[in-house]
């Protein structure tokens, strides 16, 4: 994996969420800010998941194919579905909503990290 690419998706989906987190804390909706912040993230996930699977299907390395592609592919999924609902809900906990699911990408990015790199 591409560890530089890995490390900025994961500081910028924990900014998403410190923003996400302040937003719900003053009863605000989320705004453009965050979504731009988001849109940047999923861009970077929409990387990871080519680079993920071109080095995967290159390597002699032992490591398991349906789980790696899965966290790939889950971390594609989780961002929009955290938007969604912040967009939906009008109250604080569409932010909360957005900032647990800006908190789940540095949670699969680490386990990404772990499946890829030898022990």
């Amino acid at each position: 994996m591409f560890a530089p690419l890995t490390w900025t998706l994961v500081a910028l989906s924990l900014a998403a969420m410190v923003y996400a987190v302040v937003l719900a804390a003053r009863n605000k909706r989320i705004d453009w800010t965050v979504l731009g912040i988001l849109g940047i993230v999923e861009v970077g996930l929409i990387a990871q998941l080519v680079v993920g699977i071109a080095q995967y299907s290159g390597t002699d390395r032992d490591v398991s194919g349906p789980f790696f592609i899965g966290y790939l592919i889950g971390a594609l999924v989780i961002l929009p579905i955290g938007a969604f609902w912040a967009l939906a809900e009008s109250s604080r906990w569409g932010a909360g909503a957005l900032a647990i699911a800006c908190a789940v990408i540095p949670i699969v990015e680490l386990r990404l990290h772990t499946l890829w790199t030898p022990l």
